[in-house]
């Protein structure tokens, strides 16, 4: 009984491993080669912009945009704030930028195509940059990635030099909102493609503020630093094959032992 108990043990150490060792089904960067990079340097089939630029300021916005690419890639927006350019967004200082606060609640894009393999690649430049900016990606309902945005204020952080990216970077606001980082987001799905993205400020009273959202199937991730991700990103990742084979091995020893244990048990 003993060894069954130590077996049962290690098969769910196992499992722990097999999270740990799990294929990441995303891959995230920052543009770091300068401070105050506000585009990405990721190469596409096809990839398009958002500006933002052609619409009206105002909350609850709702409107669709093929980010450029002649139809080839159709996104839908439904509750977006639109603001002008101040100094926690805008992206080259000027225009007009996304946003929304805990009081808005999440606003959405909702995302076709016509390119093959689908949409893998989503990227903004993300400016006042709190706690609260989450945003989470989905496939036909299923969740796949939440990004956690201590997991970039951590990434910068870990810079040599991480003053450089906090306060805006852009003229007409230089040095405003000193506190909080101002960078470009990369995020690369490496398994499969995405339809939805989730945008969520769960901080009471922040901003969450953006630019230039950039979406596109990626040939390269170009040139970002990677940002380390949190365990708690992912509601499920894929095992390593070699440790499916370790787990599914000591299942079979387990259920081996408990019929021998059950076959004793019935001679005596």
């Amino acid at each position: 009984m003993l060894a069954i108990i130590r077996t049962a043990a290690l098969v769910a150490a196992l499992g722990t491993a097999a999270v740990a060792g799990a294929v990441v089904p995303f891959d995230v960067r920052y543009e770091s080669e300068a401070p105050g990079i506000q585009n990405t340097t990721a190469t596409f089939s096809v990839g398009g912009v958002e500006t933002f630029e052609a619409l009206p300021t105002g909350t609850g916005e709702g409107f669709t945009t093929d980010f450029g690419t002649t139809g080839k890639i159709s996104g839908a927006y439904a509750n977006v704030q639109i603001n002008s350019a101040d100094q926690y967004g805008g992206s080259g200082g000027t225009g007009k930028y996304a946003v929304t606060f805990t009081r808005n609640g999440d606003y959405t894009l909702n995302l076709s195509s016509t390119i093959p393999g689908g949409v893998n690649y989503f990227g903004y430049w993300l400016s006042a940059l709190d706690p609260g900016n989450q945003v989470t990606f989905y496939s036909h309902g299923v969740k796949l990635f939440t990004f956690m945005p201590s997991d970039a204020i951590a990434a910068v952080n870990s810079h040599p030099n991480p003053g450089e990216y906090y306060g805006n970077p852009n003229a007409a606001f230089a040095g405003q909102d000193s506190g909080e980082p101002f960078i470009f987001l990369d995020f690369f799905s490496t398994q499969r493609p995405f339809d939805q993205v989730v945008f969520s400020e769960v901080n009471s009273g922040g901003g969450y503020e953006s630019d230039n959202h950039t979406v596109g199937h990626f040939l390269t991730e170009g040139t970002g630093t990677p940002v380390p991700l949190s365990p708690g990103s992912f509601p499920g990742a894929v095992p390593e094959p070699a440790t499916w084979a370790m787990m599914l091995a000591g299942f079979g020893f387990v259920g081996a032992s408990v019929r021998r244990r059950r076959s004793t048990l019935v001679a005596a």
